[in-house]
């Protein structure tokens, strides 16, 4: 079984340790170390104090599960200690000088890096568009005003533009879009709204292309422990560590 390093030990970070039946949580990390000595007794992990020796340990594959900005400065390092890597925080990958450094040291290590699914369906089939043209992409994001700081008391647009210029101004709600243009090849039309009526995130797909037309709506479950975070995108990394060493791969 694959030895895994948790970097993170939030929410998603309890999710994945609280299904050790299903995969081998080896050692976790996170700035807290309080949340770190708290998951490695929940899957019997070595705790680490420090980044560097977590890097350098004994594990296969890191599952960061922290933030952007933890993507941005230890990806490559993990990488280069011949490590495989799964990004949850894929909105650092918007970055394209970055994204290329990042691949590039993957192929030079024999390594690879993971983008699970998240918080939407249908990443896999999106990926027709590296082959054959879509024509139009549209993510649709409706959230609560107040996830993020809004005081309004009706449904309105607050953003409408490209997700390289989201990050900017809304950079913790950007990594759905950046999923989508990895997959798909191309840049998505982003639109971002708020709702005071809504309990749910919900996260809207319109693609359009030779291969025909699709529309996707997902209304994410909040995470049991973390209503910021979605129960789809936790579940989605446990899936992909679960088949990791499936000799059957399905989807695209």
């Amino acid at each position: 079984m694959i030895r895994i390093g948790l970097l993170g030990c939030g929410n998603v970070g309890h999710v994945i340790a609280g299904h050790c039946d299903m995969v081998r949580i080896a050692a976790v990390y996170d700035t807290v170390e309080s949340r770190a000595q708290e998951l490695g007794r929940l899957c019997d992990a070595v705790v680490h104090t420090d980044i560097a020796g977590f890097i350098a340990g004994d594990v296969d594959l890191i599952v960061e599960a922290a933030s952007v900005e933890a993507v941005r400065q230890y990806a490559e390092e993990i990488l280069a200690h011949g490590k495989d890597l799964v990004i949850l925080s894929v909105g650092a990958l918007a970055d394209e000088a970055f994204r290329t450094r990042l691949a590039a040291e993957a192929a030079r290590e024999g390594r690879r890096i993971y983008i699970p699914s998240g918080a939407i369906i249908g990443l896999d089939n999106l990926k027709i568009g590296q082959i054959s043209d879509i024509r139009k992409l549209v993510l649709r994001t409706t959230k609560s005003p107040r996830s993020l700081g809004i005081d309004v008391d009706r449904k309105m647009l607050v953003f409408k533009g490209t997700a390289s210029d989201c990050i900017r101004h809304y950079p913790k709600n950007i990594n759905v879009a950046v999923a989508l243009e990895l997959a798909a090849g191309r840049e998505a039309d982003v639109e971002l709204w708020v709702d005071p009526e809504i309990d749910r995130n919900m996260h809207e797909v319109i693609a359009e292309g030779d291969f025909g037309d699709v529309y996707i709506r997902v209304r994410n479950t909040p995470s049991p422990d973390n209503p910021a975070t979605s129960y789809l995108a936790a579940l989605s990394v446990l899936t992909l560590l679960q088949n990791l060493d499936n000799p059957i791969r399905l989807g695209t």
